[in-house]
């Protein structure tokens, strides 16, 4: 089968680890050209380790919240690599805690790298995506389709992440570029441990029950998630369902539009993500 992403310039945002790390390994096991970036340098710099020597990489740290970075990133890439073949905008963060006991600066902070990070890259490379008709990957969540109790900031911005990319799927018609948006359900990466949790009412749940239903539903390996990333880019296709997890909360969505949360509250069995053990009934 054809190799479509030898030689392919890549951009990789929140590749420092979980998905954006298991992308840039499968990408340079494909011979492309890497432009990978992070907040966090450490683990940035031992993604480029594990790449090893045999392709062309770049590596920026910089915060997907810093208007002006992501402004310079586009002409930096274009300048050491060339215009960008693909771009893949995974670098993502989430809190827990309900909204009325959240601080709006957490709020904000969720939307700016979740949503607005997205928008701003879009931005800055899609001159270069258009010259090269390449492909334009947004990750969004399962929790792009469905409202998640605790997740408010987290769902709005995910919710933005698909609208904002379908509509641009809708203006691209015609242009030869692809617009991806992927729902990925629980993957097993760092993103959700790594959440801050915001002032709720965390009644008899510890953090450590929190981390143990995160883990409980982090059914699928970043290494498959980003197979099936590359296999829907490779086709251009507009939505990319990541996990058995978003398949169904897909189609209880789809079925059930107001009543999904009742019907998917018997399908997890239990929920503490808002500090509070609900059994299903």
């Amino acid at each position: 089968m054809k190799n479509i992403y030898q030689d392919k310039i890549c951009v990789i945002t929140g590749a420092a680890s979980g998905i954006g790390r298991a992308l840039a390994l499968d990408l340079a096991s494909r011979g492309a050209q890497l432009a990978l970036s992070d907040i966090n340098a450490e683990g940035l710099e031992e993604t480029v380790q594990m790449v090893g020597g045999a392709n062309k990489v770049m590596s920026d740290v910089f915060d997907m919240a810093d208007a002006q970075a992501i402004a310079d990133y586009a002409s930096k890439v274009e300048a050491g690599l060339g215009p960008a073949d693909y771009v893949f905008n995974n670098a993502g963060l989430t809190r827990v805690g309900n909204f009325v006991d959240t601080p709006l600066g957490s709020m904000e902070k969720v939307m700016d790298v979740n949503f607005w990070g997205v928008v701003r890259m879009s931005k800055a490379f899609i001159d270069q995506l258009l010259a090269k008709k390449g492909t334009l990957v947004n990750i969004s969540s399962v929790f792009g389709f469905i409202g998640y109790a605790g997740q408010t900031h987290y769902c709005a911005s995910k919710f933005a992440v698909r609208g904002f990319t379908e509509t641009l799927a809708q203006e691209l018609k015609g242009t030869g570029v692809g617009i991806c948006c992927v729902h990925p359900g629980g993957i097993a990466t760092n993103v959700a441990r790594n959440a801050k949790v915001d002032k709720m009412p965390i009644g008899e749940a510890t953090r450590e029950e929190l981390d143990a239903n995160f883990d409980k539903m982090a059914i699928t390996s970043p290494e498959k998630a980003a197979r099936v990333i590359l296999k829907g880019a490779a086709k251009k296709k507009k939505r990319i369902l990541i996990g058995p997890d978003s398949r169904i909360i897909s189609l209880a969505y789809r079925l059930f539009p107001t009543h999904y949360a009742a019907i998917l509250e018997k399908y997890s069995g239990e929920n503490v993500i808002l500090g509070e053990k609900v059994k299903s009934k």
